[in-house]
């Protein structure tokens, strides 16, 4: 009995979620390393609705006020429970998914100290992600298209200083771009993000304390305590100790520190809606970002939103490699003339490519659009 009331646990947790990830024994195990049995009821009340009020959740679960927020209490320093009011003042109480975003970026978002417990779980998600990426290759043509219908995941912000200079990267307008219909664009700038909220937390980068605890720290950063949430997102955080309250002063030296080493700005949207304001900003490198990693291991696709394409200017480009090297998702390679060539299919406009070349042969290309890459089909 208490193994099927795991499963059923771990089917609402995945559930919860948008990515078709599989119920196995692995999951099981992580959901029994966090979640205790007392708590297995409460989190059966969101099998209809991911989302409750106080009032929903007395009749869904049976359980007094005082059981409910007494669960609500131990999962949220878990992760598994979101509790913050809605824009109506309404105190929520929403299921967290085990990834993007959830038990698994909470887990990992605070300070690390490397005990058994920490890298035995740390183990547990690799082995899981393992496992889910040979699910998808096993079952590849069924699952592309629901790949193919999400919605980006995250939006890349670009860094829009020259790393040799100092000056500007020149922006152009091409109406060559095929860009989508006319939208509202979000914040391009990430000084201007960070200075219109007031609530902001910055955490660990969880991909990388992961990969520490796996004994794989990061090839291009130092850092760790780069992940910001704004809004009720970081009164969240900050209240479940996942992350601390920061000034905006603070947040933009640590973003300017996280663009001298090359990482990615991506933001993060409610319900990957960019109309919406943003909730959150990961400063992703090459080697341990979970959403490039994961393509790369053929566990999902690569989507992602973007206003903004590499443009390299051919004569001036001398063919050094430090573009290929420095972008994250590998558009850049050098052809046979050993001049620097973009993948536009690829690119996502981050800007790397432009901060760091010593010739200031790349520009960017205004044009919102949508980035989808498959994942690449190993088996």
């Amino acid at each position: 009995m208490s193994e099927e009331r795991y499963k059923k646990a771990a089917q609402r947790i995945i559930k919860a979620g948008s990515l078709p990830f599989p119920i196995n024994e692995t999951l099981i195990n992580i959901i029994k390393q966090m979640i205790s049995e007392e708590e297995l009821d409460f989190i059966d009340a969101f099998r209809r609705k991911t989302s409750q009020t106080l009032e929903e959740l007395r009749e869904t679960s049976k359980m007094s006020e005082n059981q409910i927020l007494r669960h609500v209490q131990s999962l949220a320093k878990k992760g598994y429970i979101f509790n913050q009011p809605n824009s109506q003042g309404i105190m929520v109480y929403r299921l967290m998914p085990l990834v993007m975003v959830g038990a698994f970026e909470y887990t990992f978002m605070s300070e690390i100290y490397h005990t058994p417990e920490e890298k035995a779980l740390a183990e547990l998600f690799a082995k899981y992600f393992k496992e889910v990426g040979d699910f998808i290759q096993m079952n590849y043509d069924n699952i592309i298209p629901m790949f193919e219908k999400m919605r980006p995941f995250d939006r890349t912000i670009p860094i829009l200083e020259k790393n040799v200079s100092g000056s500007e990267v020149q922006i152009t307008v091409n109406e060559n771009i095929e860009v989508p219909e006319e939208v509202i664009i979000p914040t391009q700038r990430i000084e201007v993000l960070i200075k219109k909220f007031d609530t902001i937390a910055v955490g660990h980068c969880f991909c990388r304390n992961h990969k520490d605890l796996l004994g794989e720290p990061c090839k291009q950063t130092e850092l760790r305590e780069n992940c910001f949430t704004f809004g009720k997102s970081a009164k969240y955080v900050s209240e479940q100790g996942f992350a601390r309250l920061i000034s905006k002063e603070e947040a933009l030296i640590i973003m300017k520190q996280s663009e001298e080493d090359g990482l990615v700005h991506k933001a993060f949207h409610p319900h990957s809606d960019i109309q919406r304001m943003e909730t959150s900003v990961c400063n992703c490198c090459k080697c341990c970002c979970g959403t490039l990693d994961w393509w790369r291991g053929g566990m999902t696709a690569m989507i992602n939103s973007t206003n903004f394409l590499s443009s390299i200017d051919e004569e001036l480009c001398t063919g050094c490699g430090i573009c290929v090297e420095k972008c994250p998702v590998e558009a850049i390679h050098l052809n046979s003339e050993l001049i620097a060539k973009v993948d536009k299919s690829v690119c996502i406009g981050c800007g790397v490519c432009a901060h760091f070349c010593p010739e200031n042969t790349v520009n960017l290309i205004e044009g919102m659009r949508r980035i989808y890459v498959p994942p690449p089909k190993l088996h």
